[in-house]
């Protein structure tokens, strides 16, 4: 009994072990090496022994694990030895000179299980086969003397080529790799490599993870060993690139930290971005994950307008431990000297300071983010760059602007910022729509504030818009995000507004003319440097632009007396500018005198009032073809500036209540209905927003349910999808609704974000 319950045990002991092994197998090695990675194999190398005898206690059960195949036994008594890159050696007749693996019949494993994992043993038996061949003898830790003599025969095939091809079995790369390891982590700690060589070592294991990098497994082994090499020659190899991204043991990162904290320096931006990315309780979230180098760019300009310098870390009581985890099962049990360093990783303390830099880096990034994430969408779109945060403008320039900020500044420098609404339409890269309504001319403001420019007109500041046809005036540096137009501001833009329709009544401007409104803005110490630099690029769209009078006379009516001769001698100023008076401009005069409720009969005599009070003459004949001035260089800038500026704040307080545009609206499109009827609390007709209502009542709908409700309330399906995913990306900037074939799916995230 007591013989069945012993061998029961060791039995049930086994399993345990076995158990053990896999599990520990599993969680050092989460990623599959090759098509028989998952495999992990734990067998006995002989067989439980037991022995009834009570007196022989010690001899209970003696059993071993091995992983794979087991050894074949070598009778090759030659020291394994490195062969090195370059150097020549024949095996089964075939030359070798790339180098980098052990050869030879003894080389021991330093766990003292077995041989090297990665010895070549030229006396063992090989069969020739291409590098591609592969058997079960390529388990989760091969070894060269565990493969099988054909899988051998594969592996000498791919180690004699330029070690290069993709679809080799990542088993043999695994086992060359070992060597590479075991040279490393042993040999050149007892400085039996030197610089040269080890510096070769680590373009090869670059070269590697370049070309099997795509294993999960293979590049988290390769990393780790580049990570080594840097700690232990920094002054023989070093990678940027594994400090900025560090995987979540980075051995490299924490040296770095811990070297930083240790000599009280600043945390720089860059470590402060690589430590978030390291911190094992944070994940980056998707805009950040999405949009890695801008989520880069932007936190590491935040974290230093934040702290500049950067913040510095007290030096904690936790000690820096190097420990690393070799690939190779060769290998167990290797160490590494120890620096007296502090281990700052895990301090949860500044750690949230730089958890609070990325969550907002995160939110600015969320419109830019979701656009990213829609179908045939390119961070080269003018979209997307347009959604791009302000803190990322030149990274915008870099995207999509730099053609169009050269164009702007070409047109800036050469033609007063004067250019077509179809050429400026270009850069958007759609096509250019039959109206620029209130989108469109959204579209037209944000690109150019975006790439650093001011539009004229601007509908938010100079209560007008262009035409598809017509033109924009761009200036430098722009309103600015934060620009809130004076009074001043007002009062000046609607007097150039008037001002231009006389100036241009004979459909060409005088350079006396513009000289005269160019004066009105400069001389006007209430304007600031922004709002002139707006006004002049207005005044050249005014100037450019055919004139109207739309919606000024009924405002004109309410003007009294006083008010409407100032107007009228602002009208007569600037038409005697250029020194003659055509009879053309006295009949545009006349007009507007007749807006302004004026006899228009007064034209001539204030024409001729102003004329000699200024020249000390009056014409000839006021009936001729041309009322010639008494001199051609005549002069009204300081009258029409002591107008404007007035004796009184009447006048002042007039220009702002009588000159106002009305606002531009929305002109609706072709497809749109007369009877749409828009509310303002949803901001969108009554139709579709029953329809949107109906549809969230459940996350996905067939089309043939869309289309039927669709018709109950006369509505196109494609017609009525557009519009509510467009008004859910004015509300939200994301499509509430997705079509994926027959399927309509309905976003309840986005649903919350709406009605929130």
């Amino acid at each position: 009994m007591e013989f069945w319950l012993l061998v029961g045990g060791a039995v049930i002991l086994h399993y345990v072990i076995k158990a053990m092994a896999a599990s520990s197998k599993q969680q050092t090695h989460k990623n599959s090496r090759s098509s028989s990675e998952n495999e992990i194999r734990v067998t006995t190398s002989r067989r439980v022994v037991a022995n009834s005898n009570r007196d022989d206690d010690d001899d209970l059960a003696t059993f071993s694990i091995s992983y794979g195949y087991e050894e074949e036994k070598s009778k090759n008594k030659t020291p394994g030895k490195w062969i090195k890159s370059g150097e020549s050696i024949s095996i089964k007749g075939q030359t070798f000179t790339g180098g980098n693996f052990y050869f030879g019949g003894r080389l021991s494993s330093l766990d003292g299980y077995g041989t090297e994992a990665s010895l070549v043993d030229d006396s063992l038996k090989i069969e020739n086969k291409p590098s591609s061949y592969e058997d079960e003898s390529l388990g989760y830790w091969p070894k060269f003397i565990s493969l099988t003599p054909k899988g051998r025969g594969a592996f000498l095939s791919w180690l004699s080529s330029n070690r290069s091809d993709p679809e080799t079995p990542l088993g043999y790369v695994f086992i060359y790799f070992y060597g590479i390891e075991r040279r490393i982590t042993v040999d050149s700690i007892k400085q039996a490599v030197d610089d040269s060589e080890f510096k070769s070592l680590f373009d090869e294991i670059l070269r590697l993870k370049g070309i099997y990098g795509s294993s999960r497994s293979f590049s988290n082994y390769a990393t780790r060993l580049l990570e080594i090499m840097c700690l232990l020659r920094p002054h023989v190899v070093s990678h940027p690139e594994l400090e900025k991204t560090p995987q979540r043991d980075s051995l490299l990162f924490k040296h770095r930290l811990a070297t930083t904290v240790n000599e009280e320096k600043p945390v720089s931006a860059e470590l402060a971005l690589a430590w978030i990315r390291f911190y094992p309780d944070y994940n980056l979230k998707k805009p950040a994950r999405r949009c890695g180098y801008e989520f880069s760019q932007m936190f590491t300009r935040l974290y230093s307008k934040k702290y500049g310098d950067g913040i510095i870390v007290k030096p904690n009581k936790t000690r820096l431990k190097i420990e690393y985890h070799p690939a190779s099962s060769s290998l167990r049990g290797i160490s590494f000297p120890q620096q007296d360093l502090p281990d700052p990783s895990n301090l949860k303390g500044p750690v949230n300071k730089l958890i609070a830099i990325a969550d907002e880096c995160t939110t600015e990034l969320d419109a830019y983010s979701r656009y990213l994430a829609k179908p045939d969408t390119s961070r080269t779109d003018i979209e997307a760059v347009l959604l791009l945060p302000d803190d990322l403008s030149d990274v915008g320039a870099t995207l999509g602007l730099g053609k169009f900020k050269k164009w702007a500044d070409d047109a800036i420098s050469t033609k007063n910022g004067l250019v077509s609404v179809e050429e400026f339409w270009t850069y958007t890269k759609s096509p250019l729509p039959a109206k620029i309504n209130k989108k469109e001319a959204e579209l037209i403001q944000n690109l150019a504030q975006k790439a650093g420019y001011g539009i004229a007109p601007d509908t938010r500041y100079h209560h007008a818009k262009t035409s598809a046809d017509g033109k924009l005036v761009l200036f430098p540096e722009g309103h600015g995000k934060y620009f809130e137009p004076s009074k001043a501001f007002s009062e000046m833009g609607m007097a150039l507004r008037l001002a231009a329709m006389v100036a241009t009544i004979d459909s060409h401007v005088d350079q006396s003319e513009l000289h005269l409104l160019t004066q009105l803005i400069d001389h006007d110490t209430n304007l600031s440097p922004t709002e002139k630099r707006s006004l002049h690029a207005y005044l050249v769209w005014r100037l450019n632009t055919p004139s109207n009078v739309t919606g000024l006379k009924a405002r004109l009516e309410l003007l009294g007396k006083t008010e409407k001769a100032a107007v009228s001698r602002i009208l007569v100023g600037v038409a005697m500018a250029d020194g003659k008076i055509d009879p053309d401009e006295i009949k545009q005069l006349e007009k507007l005198y007749s807006l302004l409720g004026l006899d228009k009969a007064l034209v001539t005599g204030d024409i001729h009032g102003m004329s000699s009070s200024k020249a000390g003459m009056r014409p000839a004949s006021p009936q001729s073809e041309t009322m010639s001035l008494a001199s051609s260089s005549f002069q009204l800038d300081e009258s029409i500036l002591a107008i404007h500026e007035s004796e009184t704040k009447d006048v002042q307080s007039m220009l702002g209540a009588i000159f106002v545009e009305d606002e531009p609206v929305d002109e609706s499109d072709d497809s749109a209905t007369d009877s749409t009827v828009v509310e303002e609390e949803s901001g969108i007709d009554k139709s579709h927003y029953a329809l949107f209502e109906s549809l969230i009542r459940k996350d996905k709908w067939t089309r043939e349910e869309v289309e039927a409700l669709c018709r109950d309330s006369d509505l196109m399906v494609s017609g009525a999808l557009e519009t509510i995913n467009d008004w859910s990306f004015d509300k939200v900037d994301a499509a509430v609704l997705e079509e994926d074939g027959d399927a309509i799916y309905v976003d309840q995230e986005i649903v919350e974000e709406i009605e929130g």
